[in-house]
């Protein structure tokens, strides 16, 4: 069966030496690395108990191990975010059920006698240190190796399960997609807790490359690496395009950037492509669901910059109508997806039956809606579940928000549907920024149909958020909602 370290003691043998992970005070050789694994996965086979483990530490070494070694040992990892209040950890716990979770001393202390099961990372190292570091160990095939949270915008958490079979099996995209081997030095910039950065370590260790793992995400960090480090790849999400950009300092080497999370503005891209000029750009639009669907380079993106490119290596991709008919080209439909790199499904507490998400002949769906051109071009419309219905037509409130952002002035836009007894709904916009309804108006009338330019404009200092940083759509409609009432 697939593993994610099955490669690791190929490249101990052939690369000994080697860096496999470098932080800012530690870095490991593969040889090292791939003892460290076999030691860890030693020591969870021989724990007497289910075989879920939490991982709730900060970015480094030891959260990379005890990730790999899990994968390794067969047993379930289910990464815990730092970040997460005291109510929703336990949520999390409660959903997962992992039979160890290991952690710092700090959250040790002020948990333990709250969560069950945690241990001290330290005491789990100097246990770990005395195990063989070869191993044997025989797994199942296509086990279960994590379990990940997806919260969308109402903030109430769904987990999720994976199998080791479609990580391996989404390497692929790395090689064929993005050029990535072997060679690459890689920057994850990001928090591991975010299946982007975790499964751009991961990938990049399956391939035999070199991890170059940030603590905690600074602009600053990022240039100066940039420039002294020999860095070819790095992970990024948009909001951290926009902080380098603001640091308004120019890097003329050749790297890749592997961008995901949230389609990249026009804007931003031209202003990252002057100061980062020999930058290579690859946008992939996913979801935690469904992994790689597809991407867009920076050959691409000129001509095609309102899309998220082609379907990605191994990905296929059908438009469907209400009725499951297939929609014609340019044609706004559901967007379905089948390839080898989905979940197995998601789980309910107190269940032990994880639910599907594919159909009977593998398709599945997380309600995007868009359109596929004659070029055979994603263009994502917005979700199903955020459209609104405005006298009969429908508008996806991602496109007001493209427009919007736009706007130097504007911090954060979120666009909601607003009940209206005479048009069913009509189109509202929440605003964090320093601008003003009639200035935003004047500039809606230049690039949006006239139906679309919100009718009720919102004014606040701090948006309502998911514990992963998204906007709670559902908490900021309830909240404007109640503002109209009391009006």
């Amino acid at each position: 069966m697939a593993n994610i370290t099955e490669t690791y003691k190929k490249f101990a043998t052939l690369s000994p030496e080697k860096i496999a992970i470098h932080t800012s005070n530690q870095q490991i050789s593969y040889k090292e690395w791939n003892q460290l694994i076999n030691q860890t996965a030693n020591w969870l086979h021989g724990q007497l108990n289910t075989k879920t483990i939490g991982i709730l530490l900060p970015n480094g070494i030891p959260f990379l191990q005890m990730f790999a070694g899990a994968c390794k040992a067969g047993w379930i990892a289910v990464p815990f975010d730092m970040k997460w209040n005291l109510a929703d950890l336990e949520k999390r716990v409660k959903l997962s059920k992992p039979s160890i979770i290991v952690t710092t001393k700090e959250i040790y202390a002020k948990f333990h006698s709250i969560i069950p099961n945690m241990k001290v990372l330290d005491d789990c190292l100097q246990e770990i240190a005395n195990f063989n570091t070869f191993s044997s160990i025989e797994l199942e095939e296509d086990l279960p190796f994590y379990v990940g949270f997806t919260s969308g915008t109402t903030g109430s958490p769904k987990a999720f399960m994976r199998s080791q079979d479609s990580w391996v099996a989404s390497f692929d995209c790395n090689r064929f997609d993005f050029g990535l081997d072997e060679s690459d030095v890689t920057l994850i910039p990001g928090a591991l807790i975010h299946s982007h950065f975790l499964y751009g370590a991961v990938s990049s260790l399956y391939l035999g490359g070199t991890v170059l793992l940030l603590e905690n995400f600074s602009a600053n960090n990022i240039l100066s690496m940039m420039n002294d480090l020999p860095i070819s790849t790095i992970y990024v999400v948009p909001t951290m395009i926009e902080a380098l950009v603001r640091e308004g300092i120019q890097v003329n080497k050749a790297m890749k950037i592997l961008s995901s999370g949230a389609k990249w503005t026009e804007k931003s891209k031209i202003e990252f492509c002057q100061l980062f000029p020999e930058m290579s750009i690859f946008e992939f639009f996913g979801a935690s669901e469904l992994s790689f669907i597809t991407v867009l380079s920076d050959l691409d993106g000129v001509l095609k910059a309102k899309t998220v490119g082609k379907p990605c290596y191994g990905v296929e991709i059908e438009i469907r109508r209400p009725n499951q008919e297939l929609a014609k080209t340019n044609e706004t439909g559901k967007i379905y997806v089948r390839s080898k790199y989905l979940i197995n499904g998601y789980f309910e507490e107190n269940e032990n039956i994880v639910h599907s998400i594919q159909d009977e002949d593998g398709w599945a769906t997380v309600h995007d809606m868009g359109f596929i051109d004659e070029d055979g071009f994603l263009t994502i419309n917005g979700r199903e579940k955020n459209m609104i219905l405005y006298g009969g037509i429908n508008i996806f409130p991602e496109e007001i928000e493209k427009v919007i952002s736009l706007h130097p002035d504007v911090e954060e836009i979120a666009v909601i549907g607003l009940s209206d007894p005479y048009w069913g709904q009509i189109v509202a916009a929440v605003i964090k920024g320093k601008c003003n309804s009639f200035e935003l108006k004047k500039f809606c009338k230049t690039y949006l149909s006239s139906y679309k330019i919100p009718r009720k404009w919102f004014f606040k200092d701090e948006m309502p958020y998911t514990t992963s940083g998204k906007i709670a759509r559902a908490e900021l409609i309830k909240q404007i909602e109640m503002q109209v009432t009391k009006n």
